[in-house]
């Protein structure tokens, strides 16, 4: 009888979590005191549905509608699988704050050209089956290169602002 086995990748699709904010709705525009002008505090963020094999959750923040590329506006890797909320005067014990593209370390809001429309914010939470091991100078772009393989669920929370 012949092998028919094949040992191919499997592909997994993430699971769906849930990722809210006490001070916007998805697709709403996000409030001034979160703006990099306007305060630049951090949103609050909450999220369930994170699978229980999660070995550590990663969140992102990026301007899509920013020239060139989308632009970081917040990065936190090494956060404790069983947290369940950011709070801006609070954030998550052990998790790792790293670079943006204003050049600073954690979280700096939205600034968009003025007189363009609305640019769009995607807030994006990923529970990942292993912790990488990021450091503080770990860029999105390697965040987002070395997390493919690995996200078991994802949520997304978008948020709207113009100047």
């Amino acid at each position: 009888m012949p092998n028919t086995s094949h040992h191919n990748a499997v592909q997994r699709t993430p699971v769906r979590a849930e990722l809210h904010s006490a001070a916007f709705s998805d697709h709403a525009t996000i409030p001034d005191r979160y703006s990099y002008d306007g305060g630049n505090m951090a949103p609050p963020l909450e999220w369930s549905g994170i699978p229980a094999n999660a070995a550590e959750l990663v969140l992102l923040c990026e301007d899509e509608d920013a020239p060139g590329r989308p632009f970081t506006h917040w990065l936190l890797t090494g956060i404790a699988p069983t947290t369940t909320g950011i709070r801006a005067e609070a954030p998550p014990p052990r998790a790792v704050a790293g670079p943006n593209d204003f050049g600073e370390i954690g979280w700096s809001g939205p600034r968009p050209p003025v007189g363009d429309e609305p640019h769009r914010y995607f807030f994006r939470l990923y529970a990942l089956d292993r912790s990488p091991g990021f450091t503080p100078d770990t860029t999105a772009d390697v965040v987002r290169s070395a997390i493919t393989d690995h996200v078991i669920a994802s949520g997304t929370l978008v948020g709207l602002f113009a100047a």
